[in-house]
């Protein structure tokens, strides 16, 4: 069983190092970090002797969030890999649970991270809008299809390559995830929540792209979900995902 992590990584000298070693305590597979642009070196230097398994995917500028994890999940296709996680790099997942992540996958077509299945310590500070505009588009979603999460921005996640084959993903930016659940009530995957730590390392970081403003993302967020279930002739009944 060929397994990989993948991680989008834009300017995050700061926190990928100790992110990555911390991986590779934890995992022994390869993982593959995809540079989106980064102007603060965040990639340099990190593959060396120790970390001989370390793969780079680099962007020439900055594409986009959901860009990187299109760049990562074909990387991974054409190689021949049989299971990916993805997580990010900033400290907002902890290393220490990507084994717990692939043996999910056993069970399961995509396992999917919930910061609010139950509560886990450290448990920290959220931005209001930010939980209410996670909530108000998790909602919609369950409303909408039936499908039971409670987190559908949570981007530590692990998809089988059967379902990453089936996969057509286009959204580049932050709505990533509004797309890949679309397709994933369309093509009936199986899904399973794991709870993992509410952790913000940074309250203050920005999305940047004109989407700070918590009304404007969801609209975009809104757009992009409605776009891709009319693309799909989404007509989903009530199903279980469990």
């Amino acid at each position: 069983m060929k397994q990989i992590v993948l991680i989008p990584v834009h300017n995050e000298v700061k926190s990928i190092a100790s992110v990555v070693d911390a991986l590779l305590e934890h995992f022994h597979g390869t993982i593959l970090l995809v540079d989106d642009g980064s102007q603060d070196g965040s990639v340099e230097g990190l593959v060396d002797s120790v970390r001989s398994r370390i793969e780079v995917v680099r962007h020439e500028r900055n594409l986009g969030y959901g860009a990187s994890l299109i760049s990562g999940f074909s990387y991974a296709l054409q190689r021949g890999y049989d299971q990916v996680v993805t997580m990010d790099c900033d400290w907002q997942h902890e290393p220490s649970l990507v084994p717990q992540f692939f043996e999910v996958l056993s069970e399961c077509d995509i396992v999917s991270g919930s910061r609010y299945l139950i509560q886990m310590p450290p448990d920290t500070y959220v931005p209001p809008e930010r939980r209410r505009v996670n909530f108000e588009i998790t909602a919609k979603i369950c409303s909408e299809t039936g499908l039971c999460i409670t987190d559908a921005f949570c981007g530590f996640k692990g998809y089988r390559r059967e379902v990453l084959q089936r996969l057509s993903c286009t959204e580049q930016g932050y709505a990533f995830p509004l797309q890949v659940w679309a397709q994933i009530v369309h093509f009936h995957f199986k899904v399973k929540e794991i709870p993992v730590p509410l952790i913000y390392p940074d309250p203050t970081r920005q999305f940047g792209g004109g989407i700070d403003d918590a009304e404007v993302r969801k609209r975009y967020y809104l757009e992009v979900w409605e776009r891709e279930r009319l693309k799909l002739g989404s007509q989903c009944g009530s199903r279980s995902c469990f």
